[in-house]
């Protein structure tokens, strides 16, 4: 009854790769296991991504060479706003006076303000940066994103930190921020574009009074577009950045270099990759210039770090700079986790015994991705007749589980059916090929026009969107369904969910909340979230090193490193043991280090066993996914 479908298992991810509008092209890395889609449609003059993680946000579209022109701040608007009043409050708050919207972890930990560009014809973009980074921050506590626009004067003091992510070149920042940032002592991170506002003019009293305060000068600082700058590095660690990211890195000319610390630096090389002397626009000695700097209350990162993400980006270095602005003194850590995917009522009872008495042995708790409804909707695998084992139909199957439990293991709910209907999504309508909660089809060609075709390993897989039959309780009800299936079995009834291919709506995520509190997982999301002018065409994937609360109400627990791929697939290039191991070493950066991978049981143990060791060789523990919290 088992069935060894290796070619699609494709590392559904979620990096961040916006597409444009309409259908989506999700180039994927870590997926669920099936294609990782491509972002398609991106923006007019922003180059598709070829991104390894997911729908990729792409960077912001490239500034004027040369030194920024210094613009006026926006006159302070309205009157002050009081210090906000620290109380718990629902998942997603939206106020009805702006377009703040609060998320994340309530009622405990930090409170962090995120602020976000909107105008200019790539505004929609400030909005999913916005996202990106402040989903990263709800895992010190609740975030609340507001358009930069909207700030008002004194809004800074009731927050424990603050991130502002310039998008738009030459948005205009608020007095009142500007003012609030360079008197306060809150701390600050600045991504990208807009900081020269902070210090005026480089001959004014504005800019003389920042030099002395941090130690550089935005207003004499470039905009470096001329370098290839493809790694950074950041505590030892080598991390990547893709040739993609074409916008420039702003790069800080340092007048007190005593004053400032240089945390990450970015290497200049040629087009050949090789370390070369930095172009004299860097306005820095050497082969490197400084990508991430603090003094003071500030931290400036001379990028937005969220565009074409990988397992092993400068994302990372984001990721980490968190900590000092909003949780310093953290303890540093080291967990793993591993779960087994894509187990089903026809997988082999043997197999599942051998996998969990091997962990068992080396003392890992693991995981079980569980499809608790096998459906094969066309007889594709059972002669043209269509088939369908739940569970409780498959008792040695359920059997093999039970040992799984007994040797550490936790089913983890993957679906109902992973699989949409008899019709192809985009294969062939089986359980653990097809996508179960967004439709897509495979395209001979990568971006519009599409060439739509019956999948080969050669296509591209685009994620159009919500199915026709798409809302929060649909989606409520078909987990539901699935969730019944298990004690049906004879089996717990899972604690956790994670998404088929990892891929669903906006009204299919909340709908999972209201069965499954936390998910185990990377996730999809849209425009519109935090903005109401946003456009759900807008979509972009994002995984964590870390775990987070989403805006749709649900604690993610990470899967941070991909899976084990021996093959190209659908465009995806293969991932081996070793590769899971090297983005395991990158994770180290983060202060609170996770390596959370899934593994196909039906590829061969012995690349597992590769991977744990590699893994525990760096140091890391391996711990039950909940822990990850």
């Amino acid at each position: 009854m088992h069935r060894r479908s290796h070619r699609r298992r494709s590392l559904l991810a979620a990096s961040l790769t916006a597409a444009a509008v309409g259908t989506v092209l999700l180039p994927q890395s870590a997926s669920a296991h099936a294609r990782r889609p491509v972002p398609a449609s991106p923006p007019p003059a922003i180059a598709a991504a070829a991104s390894t993680t997911g729908p990729n946000l792409p960077s912001p579209p490239r500034p004027p060479a040369g030194r920024p022109r210094v613009a006026a701040p926006a006159a302070a608007g309205g009157t002050a706003r009081a210090p906000r009043q620290r109380t718990a409050t629902s998942a997603t708050t939206t106020t009805a006076t702006t377009t703040a919207t609060t998320f994340g972890r309530t009622g405990t930990g930090t409170q962090t303000l995120v602020l976000y560009d909107t105008t200019g014809p790539y505004g929609w973009l400030g909005e999913l940066y916005a996202l990106a980074g402040g989903t990263l921050a709800t895992h010190f506590g609740e975030v609340t994103a507001e358009p930069v626009a909207e700030y008002t004067a004194g809004q800074l003091d009731g927050f424990d930190a603050a991130v502002y992510i310039g998008s738009t070149y030459n948005e205009a920042i608020p007095a009142a921020l500007v003012a609030d940032v360079t008197t306060s002592t809150t701390p600050v991170i600045w991504s990208g574009f807009n900081v020269w506002q902070l210090a005026g003019a480089s001959d004014s009293t504005t800019a003389a009074a920042f030099r002395a305060r941090y130690g550089w000068d935005p207003s004499t600082s470039y905009l470096d577009t001329t370098d290839t700058l493809t790694t950074v590095n950041y505590k030892e660690q080598t991390l990547t950045r893709s040739a993609l990211n074409t916008g420039g890195v702003l790069s800080p000319h340092l007048t007190d270099p005593a004053a400032v610390t240089v945390l990450a630096r970015a290497e200049c090389r040629t087009t050949a990759g090789v370390v070369t002397t930095c172009d004299p626009i860097a306005q820095t000695d050497g082969t490197s210039l400084p990508w991430a700097i603090r003094s003071a209350n500030l931290t400036y990162v001379g990028e937005i770090p969220f565009s074409y993400l990988s397992e092993t980006d400068r994302y990372l270095v984001f990721a980490d700079l968190l900590y000092a602005a909003v949780a310093p003194g953290t303890p540093a850590s080291k967990r793993a986790a591993v779960r087994l995917e894509d187990v089903s009522p026809v997988s082999d009872p043997q197999v599942l015994r051998q996998f969990a008495d091997y962990l068992s042995a080396q003392g890992v708790p693991f995981q079980v991705g569980v499809i608790p409804k096998y459906t094969d909707a066309n007889g594709v695998y059972n002669n043209g007749v269509p088939q369908v084992i739940t569970l409780a139909q498959a008792p040695e199957v359920v059997s093999a589980l039970q040992y799984m439990q007994s040797k550490g293991g936790v089913l983890v709910q993957h679906g109902t059916t992973h699989q949409y209907s008899d019709v192809t999504n985009p294969y062939n309508g089986v359980s653990a090929d097809d996508f179960e909660f967004f439709r897509a089809r495979c395209s001979a060609t990568p971006t519009a026009p599409y060439r739509y075709e019956t999948c080969t390993i050669t296509s591209w897989v685009v994620q159009e969107g919500p199915l026709p039959e798409d809302s929060q309780s649909w989606a409520t009800s078909r987990v539901l369904t699935g969730r019944a299936l298990f004690p049906l079995a004879g089996l717990d009834t899972p604690t956790v969910f994670e998404t088929p291919h990892y891929s669903a709506s906006a009204a299919d995520y909340r709908g999972f909340a209201g069965v499954y509190p936390t998910r185990y997982e990377r996730e999809l999301f849209f425009g519109g979230l935090l903005n109401p002018a946003g456009s759900a065409t807008h979509v972009y994937g994002q995984f964590f090193p870390y775990s987070v609360t989403d805006v749709y109400g649900s604690l993610v627990l990470p899967e941070n490193l991909g899976n084990y791929e021996p093959i190209t697939y659908n465009n995806n290039p293969p991932r081996t043991s070793a590769d899971i191991v090297a983005n395991a070493a990158a994770n180290q950066v983060v202060t609170e280090s996770v390596a959370s991978l899934f593994f196909h049981p039906d590829y061969p143990l012995s690349e597992l066993q590769s991977i744990v060791t590699g893994v525990q060789g760096l140091g890391y523990t391996f711990v039950p996914a909940t822990q990850l919290a």
